[in-house]
């Protein structure tokens, strides 16, 4: 198989369901939603409530927003989601049933104003998020495709980058530095060219492996993306990390997806990163997937199945011996026909390593963990028989935000990932510092998260240590 460029945009915290549930209503290769789900509500004193899912007939900005507030996503919140509740409001430890996700939801931290029962069983449309359900029709799509444990971001992020976690559950408390080696070094071993792209801050410079190559491989997105598709320059892997922080600067809003953003943001971004790999010289040896790191608190009707273990390393007590919930996932290729289901031989599932798996079958890296070594690569989704070049170009919904909706979501207080990416900020070597000495200390000192009340006051400090980090201060 002639590939070339292997491109993987990573979102944030969705669920396949909440996202491409009704892509194909009564097709009988698609696990999607039938539209009679439900979790059931338990109050105290109250008979249990049936919760059914849903879909905002309405297209505004309230609705691309749904869920709001940020459902739960600890370790502890997603066993919660999977197990539910019995009948007498306690936690249930039978196997998982997918039943306890407006329970956890209701849960929460109080927020003014309290959240909605329903939200959190919400799905889009495909006319609703037109641009991901118009590629995953024009190529494909993978419902068998879970994130790599019932976990945070971080955690899930680390596996698609290093095939484990390290043996950590949440984003925090942070353990710097994390030195798991990376696939980024496995293919510089190899000879193979690689470049993250990035908005603000790219939550895989947290990987103390990559910060000696960093000023040459940590590129910005908005600047240099398009420009190295257009020029056919696009290395062998390229990652791609969406905006995570309002910038009242640029005047832009975040394009994660990360409840409560709006959708309609990374909806745009995944047009830009089509556009460009279509539209450039390199399109019939690429290929690109569109995934999410978790699915952040969404509902989904699938149970996650038992997954191998990547190694020993269990510091917070869990052995990462289960998948975590399905994850949208689209696979882009001139060599994917169109209207694909996409799934691995069997009752294997896709996870994060599967990305792992693919480069190695691709550039010859040998595997990093037991996970990565057990997953299925995409490869066999291929077929270099097929010629299909999609849509030439797909126009994005998303319209500029007015100032005022970016000041407004710039003046909010920091989300748990936004948190977690701020303080990974402050521990970055800056430009021409010994990294030796530099992982040495972090080995020795206590994270210290930096105090900062709203998004605006983290971004403009993100801004100066990205600034310091790669030399461009």
């Amino acid at each position: 198989m002639d590939i070339r460029h292997v491109l993987v945009l990573m979102l944030e915290n969705r669920s396949f369901d909440c996202m491409l549930g009704r892509l194909y209503p009564g097709r009988a290769d698609f696990d999607g939603l039938r539209g009679d789900e439900t979790n059931l509500l338990h109050a105290p004193g109250q008979q249990a409530q049936p919760i059914q899912v849903w879909s905002d007939p309405t297209l505004t900005a309230t609705s691309l927003t749904i869920p709001d507030p940020d459902p739960g996503e600890l370790f502890v919140d997603i066993n919660a989601q999977l197990r539910g509740l019995t009948d007498s409001g306690q936690p249930r430890s039978d196997p998982p049933n997918m039943s306890g996700f407006v329970d956890n939801y209701m849960r929460q931290k109080a927020t003014n104003p309290l959240p909605d029962r329903y939200a959190i069983m919400h799905y889009f449309t495909p006319e609703q998020v037109p641009v991901i359900s118009q590629l995953a029709r024009a190529f494909g799509v993978s419902d068998r495709w879970h994130a790599s444990a019932p976990c945070q971001t971080w955690p899930n992020r680390f596996f698609v980058h290093t095939g484990t976690a390290g043996g950590y559950v949440n984003n925090s408390p942070t353990h710097f530095p994390y030195k798991m080696k990376t696939v980024f070094e496995c293919l510089a071993e190899q000879g193979q060219s690689w470049k993250v792209y990035f908005h603000d801050v790219p939550q895989s410079a947290t990987l103390a492996g990559l910060w000696p190559s960093a000023p040459t491989h940590f590129r910005e997105f908005e600047t240099e993306f398009s420009r190295d598709a257009a020029a056919g320059t696009l290395p062998a892997y390229s990652f791609i990390e969406p905006r995570y922080f309002a910038d009242p600067v640029l005047n832009r809003l975040p394009n994660d997806e990360h409840p409560p953003h709006n959708v309609a943001y990374g909806e745009a971004l995944i047009a830009t990163v089509y556009n460009a790999v279509r539209g450039g010289p390199g399109w019939g040896q690429t290929l690109l997937v569109v995934t999410y790191d978790e699915h952040g608190g969404c509902y989904d009707h699938v149970v996650p199945p038992a997954a191998t273990p990547p190694d020993e390393l269990r510091s917070d007590g869990f052995d990462f011996g289960t998948y975590g919930v399905r994850v949208p996932a689209i696979i882009v290729s001139p060599h994917v026909r169109p209207g694909s289901v996409i799934r691995p031989a069997g009752d294997r599932r896709f996870d994060h390593t599967s990305i792992i798996a693919t480069l190695r079958a691709l550039f010859g890296i040998g595997p990093l963990t037991k996970r990565d070594a057990a997953a299925p690569s995409l490869l066999d989704a291929l077929d270099d028989r097929v010629s299909n070049d999609g849509p030439p170009s797909i126009t994005a919904p998303a319209v500029p935000p007015a100032p005022s909706q970016v000041a407004r979501a710039a003046g909010k207080p920091l989300n748990d990932l936004q948190r977690s990416l701020s303080t990974a900020a402050v521990q970055l070597p800056t430009f021409g510092a010994d990294i030796a000495t530099h992982i040495q200390r972090l080995t020795a000192a206590v994270d210290v998260a930096p105090v900062h009340d709203t998004v605006a006051g983290a971004a403009a400090d993100i801004v100066a240590h990205m600034k310091a980090f790669l030399g461009k201060v």
